[in-house]
């Protein structure tokens, strides 16, 4: 066995990866979202839309991240002992100070962004906190860590990005519906990262999905919760007049569908391998979904 670091503070590079920007993407993407949903030009605002971007990614989504490896650490010293803690390439309580540290610059730049893009990052903030560390730690029970992930990364980060674009104002109805619709559709895609860890789960008392229902229930019911909301989501889009946008997420909803019978038939081998496809068809939706709404902004 290797020894241990013996400096008593982690690198730039530890920290990097123990702030896990490839887990960045999913928030900023529903952010950028929120701001294509207003209507508002983005262009003479774009230093707003950068900081909030900013936020969501680097900031509030890397707070989750080191405060989970943080509360983790025991197990991945046994499943993943090269992580930057258990590794020791942040020794000490660096994982624990580094999550309380992201967690005030995240509160000093959403003070800057109007009220309700703050009281979205507190709920962010807790929510983040609740997930990971006791006596909550909602991972513990697949569906409501899976909610809280769900509802944080895609639903959350969306009405952010639209109240960033409104001078921190409540985004309408509209927003609110779609933002509310995909954080559900987004419990089923948490429930795909699930199945790779069946084992390591069963064994440390946390209850996925794959290991409550079994991987195939856990399969069908992830399909369900991803495929039921974005039936509702065109539904709502030809109602309000706009059929081209529901064609077009009608379309990727009919790709996922086709998709989910392979992943279907061998859930544990191949979620990974719709994470890869599917999901991008989901995300897609969302993006073609917001730019349908600008109508009710008056863009």
């Amino acid at each position: 066995m290797q020894p241990l670091p013996t400096s008593s503070y982690p690198s730039p590079a530890a920290v990097l990866e123990l702030l896990k920007p490839i887990t960045w993407f999913p928030p900023m993407w529903a952010f950028a979202c929120g701001v294509v949903s207003t209507g508002v030009p983005i262009l003479a605002n774009w230093h707003i839309a950068l900081l909030g971007v900013i936020l969501a990614g680097p900031l509030v989504c890397a707070m989750s991240q080191a405060i989970n490896d943080w509360y983790d650490r025991h197990v991945d010293a046994i499943n993943e002992p090269h992580r930057p803690i258990p590794s020791g390439r942040v020794p000490g309580k660096w994982g624990l100070y580094i999550a309380g540290i992201w967690t005030v610059l995240s509160l000093v730049v959403a003070s800057t962004l109007g009220t309700w893009v703050f009281v979205s990052a507190v709920v962010g903030l807790i929510l983040a906190w609740a997930y990971s560390a006791p006596p909550l730690r909602l991972k513990q029970n697949g569906w409501w860590g899976n909610a809280a992930c769900g509802f944080s990364y895609e639903g959350l980060a969306w009405v952010t990005g639209a109240a960033a674009l409104l001078g921190g104002n409540l985004p309408g109805l509209e927003i609110l519906l779609l933002a509310g619709l995909y954080s559900v559709g987004a419990h089923g895609i948490m429930t795909l990262n699930d199945f790779k860890a069946i084992k390591g789960d069963r064994e440390m008392g946390i209850n996925s999905l794959p290991v409550l229902l079994g991987p195939d229930r856990a399969a069908q019911a992830a399909c369900a919760i991803m495929a039921a909301p974005q039936v509702v989501v065109i539904a709502l889009l030809a109602s309000w007049g706009q059929p081209v946008h529901a064609a077009i997420v009608a379309g990727l909803v009919l790709g996922q569908l086709l998709m989910m019978r392979k992943f279907l038939r061998d859930p544990i081998k191949d979620a990974i391998w719709y994470s890869g496809f599917g999901v991008p068809l989901f995300v897609s939706g969302m993006m073609v979904s917001a730019f349908a709404v600008r109508v009710f902004s008056g863009a």
